[in-house]
């Protein structure tokens, strides 16, 4: 009986170290995807400009602001 009693805490002992790893992998995971959301929602926000109407610059081929 006691050797049974051995293999059983050994793996109920190694599903535990398991799952407390995996959870822990979990969390970083999880707060890594949070972390580049937040990075590109910054990045998105500085990227949104309203330049107001462009208008085409034959010269370049390129469409520029529009000067007042």
């Amino acid at each position: 009986m006691v050797p049974q009693f051995v293999i059983l805490a050994l793996v109920g002992a190694g599903l535990y170290a398991g799952y407390r790893w995996l959870s822990h992998t979990a969390q970083e995971i999880t707060a890594d995807v949070r972390r580049k959301e937040d990075e590109l929602r910054r990045r998105a926000a500085v990227l949104e400009k309203d330049m107001g109407v462009l208008e085409y610059d034959p010269a370049t081929g390129v469409y520029r602001p529009k000067r007042h």
